[in-house]
């Protein structure tokens, strides 16, 4: 059995087991206290824990696998291996300070400088870097409203919008690292979990691949074959399947890019195409 770990709540978490759901897991709808659950084959284990804890769980061999941010990946300093990265829950870990501050680049920045941080790792392996000498204090939470108490000089935090950072009166004077949501796995897992885990990414990959797509179907006369392959290519080109009935017009079957159907239809239209049919894609395996 494949134990997953992931968010317990929050956004990424309901993302995260819609995304499962979709690429086959089959699970039961999931209480805010359920921590746990395995899917019915039992070929999989959902662990439900806080995502900066879940790179502990890999580590411990807990979990086999589990869905994090790449930045809580890189400030728990634990060796695991990324098997994919998404492109949700995306953020920023930038450096920020008072935006009534006159200083505008890090090498600017006070001596003995004073830094409120929930990635003190990251805070600490960033100024060693720079040669600056950091008093570095972790802080778990609103650490955007530090610099105004006067606790510290700059911060080091996430962002995806700066909307927070704003409206604190904070300004980034540099971004360390950009992350999203990724899927990791501990180093020594087995072969048979190692099996499991690609065809499980593998399906993952179908759900994704077919969110920006739509199936469609029409009836246009047998003469615009060759003219609907160049505005209708596929993924390879178009199916095409004669009529009972009607020598003169066939049914085509594509899949189509979602932001292109609309341009799809106009063109069968003009072609003489009726009949349109447009469905949603569950999976599409490439």
């Amino acid at each position: 059995m494949l134990k997953i770990a992931l968010p317990n709540k929050g956004r990424l978490s309901a993302k995260i087991y819609e995304l499962l759901n979709s690429a086959g897991l089959n699970l039961d709808s999931k209480d805010e206290r359920c921590l746990r659950m395995e899917t019915k084959d039992k070929k999989f284990e959902l662990i439900f824990v806080r995502a900066a804890d879940i790179p502990n769980f890999l580590d411990s061999k807990v979990a086999d696998i589990g869905f994090t941010g790449y930045d809580i990946a890189v400030e728990k300093e634990i060796e695991l291996e990324v098997v994919k990265k998404f492109n949700f829950g995306k953020c920023d870990m930038v450096v920020a300070i008072p935006e009534d501050s006159k200083v505008d680049s890090i090498k600017d920045l006070p001596k003995n400088l004073r830094v409120a941080t929930s990635f003190p790792n990251i805070a600490k392996n960033y100024f060693r870097k720079l040669n600056i000498e950091a008093k570095i204090s972790e802080i778990q939470g609103a650490v955007e409203i530090t610099p105004s108490l006067g606790f510290c000089d700059c911060i080091i935090d996430i962002t995806s919008t700066g909307t927070t950072l704003k409206s604190n009166r904070l300004k980034v004077i540099d971004t360390i690292l950009s992350s999203s949501t990724i899927l990791c796995k501990r180093k020594d897992l087995d072969e048979s979990k190692e099996k499991e885990l690609y065809s499980l990414v593998r399906a993952i990959d179908s759900v994704l691949d077919a969110k920006s797509k739509k199936y469609l179907m029409a009836h246009i006369p047998k003469s615009k074959i060759e003219e609907v392959k160049n505005f209708l290519p596929g993924l390879t080109s178009p199916t095409v399947i004669p009529l009972l009935d009607n020598e003169e017009k066939v049914v085509i079957h594509v899949v189509v890019d979602k932001d292109k159907i609309y341009d799809a239809i106009d063109n069968l239209k003009a072609i003489g195409g009726g009949g349109i049919l447009i469905l949603s894609v569950d999976q599409m395996v490439k």
